[in-house]
């Protein structure tokens, strides 16, 4: 996702969580330092993906989407909601897993269509998550992003889960977020798409847990225990869709 113009309401609420324990400025420096840290890891998240998508296996799960998909914050790219949904894929069907993310980092929904939906187009997934649209918030257009969905959405297969867009807690934001999730949901149901409740998801965490215990270094992306929230909000809905392992007793 994109950070510059997003990161000033988990910024704060990180200033007041802190109190004494440290200043603004001392934030701001910290935030700073950890958004370089985690810049510098997307080269090899994107390798990780690639390297990982060679696998074979006998079910075939595409992600589209962008940093989030990718795993950025995570202390490995496969504790990012992408690889925890393929791991509970392995334990409940007893298959193995083919994992392409052909998600990419900053990406808004118009990457996702000229970039990840023609390799997509390449691909029959068995199962196929959809999380994209939070970058579109920094400088949101609800025209252009009813628009751009519906372009998405029309050329997804059946049966693909999207999730609408995470909590962005306050401010503006978040109140565009909640414009963008009515959209979501709307051309959802005109598609036969599950929703992935995301934003339910890390709402109900609230904005001091998930600042506090829940952020990365660059206090926007989701740490390992952020994006195992990210994943919970997939795992009912596969677990509707998904036919369990049958046990040998």
């Amino acid at each position: 996702m994109r950070v510059t113009r997003l990161l000033l309401p988990i910024a704060g609420a990180l200033a007041l969580a802190g109190g004494a324990f440290a200043t603004r400025a001392a934030l701001h420096r910290r935030r700073t330092v950890g958004a370089e840290r985690l810049a510098g890891t997307l080269h090899l998240n994107a390798r990780w993906w690639r390297d990982t998508g060679l696998e074979q296996g006998e079910l075939l799960y595409v992600a589209l989407g962008d940093s989030a998909a990718q795993g950025v914050g995570a202390s490995l790219p496969g504790r990012s909601y992408v690889g925890l949904i393929a791991r509970h894929l392995r334990e409940r069907t007893g298959r193995s897993i083919r994992v392409v993310n052909l998600s990419v980092s900053g990406a808004r929904l118009r990457e996702a269509l000229t970039i990840q939906l023609p390799l997509l187009r390449e691909l029959e997934p068995d199962i196929l998550t959809v999380a994209v649209g939070a970058n579109d918030i920094a400088a949101f257009d609800p025209v252009r992003f009813e628009r751009e969905l519906e372009e998405l959405y029309s050329a997804l297969p059946p049966g693909a889960i999207v999730a609408d867009l995470p909590s962005f807690y306050i401010g503006v934001a978040e109140k565009n977020v909640r414009l963008a999730n009515a959209v979501v949901r709307r051309l959802a149901r005109r598609y036969g798409f599950e929703v992935a409740p995301l934003h339910a998801a890390t709402t109900r965490q609230g904005v001091a847990r998930y600042a506090l215990n829940q952020v990365a270094a660059d206090f926007f992306h989701p740490n390992d225990r952020g994006y195992r929230v990210w994943a919970s909000a997939f795992l009912p809905v596969l677990d509707r869709i998904m036919p369990e392992a049958e046990s040998d007793g």
